[in-house]
């Protein structure tokens, strides 16, 4: 009866586990998207295109000087997304939001798009890092 027990906490610890690493949002393995569909990635976040071996992942965000929206500024500003795409190889690339490039070339002939990054700065407000929200978009 003991043995039985045990073995019975056992595995719902083992099953609580299991379900917790699943719906992990940090999870290496992360959401498998549709090619052409938009998505969007938190920092530290990545995706996988469906039917592809391809695996884009939101690294970070540098330099974000875009304009604030409650502020009339003279240039519109430029924010620095950092990714990461791994397939048969693995390369780390920066997109623009100022200016070209808003888009690369993976070596596998793929192209990822930034459409945009949120939030949209306000001058009365700092972002903090993980608040950023890249929205992607993967096409041939």
């Amino acid at each position: 009866m003991i043995a039985n027990s045990r073995i019975l906490v056992c595995c719902s610890v083992v099953l609580c586990l299991l379900g917790v690493t699943a719906c992990d949002e940090k999870s290496p393995v992360g959401p498998t998207v549709p090619l052409s569909a938009r998505f969007a990635l938190a920092p530290g976040e990545s995706a996988t295109v469906e039917g592809l071996s391809l695996r884009v992942q939101f690294l970070r965000v540098s330099g974000d000087s875009r304009c604030p929206a409650d502020v009339l500024c003279i240039q519109g500003g430029d924010a620095i997304v950092h990714l990461r795409a791994s397939g048969s190889v693995t390369a780390d690339y920066e997109l623009h939001t100022g200016g070209p490039p808003h888009s690369v070339t993976t070596p596998t002939g793929y192209r990822i798009e930034l459409t945009e990054l949120q939030p949209y700065p306000f001058s009365s407000r700092t972002i903090s890092p993980g608040d950023y929200r890249a929205t992607l978009v993967v096409t041939r």
